[in-house]
């Protein structure tokens, strides 16, 4: 199974409606995929972890570089995986009040993981502590 690790850059302000709306739309569109993973989106930002056959996440990537919501597609990590981390779809963004800043790992931007051309880098910890605190409790 296929792990991968993007970021992007929204082309537009999105509103908590258009978040949902997404979310919705990427749940139905990855379960029949068999893909998995948790969508994150802070300040205009997305972080997102794709988790799944690894022909259908491939297929997911270049439909999302090629998705006008986002620019700036950077894959942060491609990995195989024996199990997924979050069997469950979620999506998580955050009030602009909330205490996401207090994250394990959290950062405003991993630029530096794709300066460095895929090679292990400071920031590649932290983005793996970021997305093991969205995961479920009790996995």
């Amino acid at each position: 199974m296929l792990s991968l690790i993007y970021s992007s850059l929204a082309t537009r302000h999105l509103e908590d409606d258009d978040l949902a709306a997404l979310l919705t739309q990427s749940r139905r569109a990855n379960a029949e995929n068999d893909i998995t993973g948790v969508l994150l989106f802070r300040n205009g930002y997305f972080l997102q972890l794709l988790e799944g056959p690894d022909q259908a996440v491939r297929d997911k990537m270049a439909t999302i570089k090629h998705d006008d919501r986002h620019t700036k597609v950077s894959v942060l990590v491609e990995e195989l995986v024996e199990e997924r981390q979050f069997p469950e779809w979620t999506m998580g963004f955050p009030a602009e009040d909330s205490d996401v800043e207090h994250a394990p790992g959290y950062r405003t931007t991993f630029d530096d993981l794709d300066a460095a051309g895929g090679t292990q880098v400071s920031s590649l910890p932290a983005l793996r502590e970021l997305i093991r605190w969205f995961r479920p409790a009790g996995r």
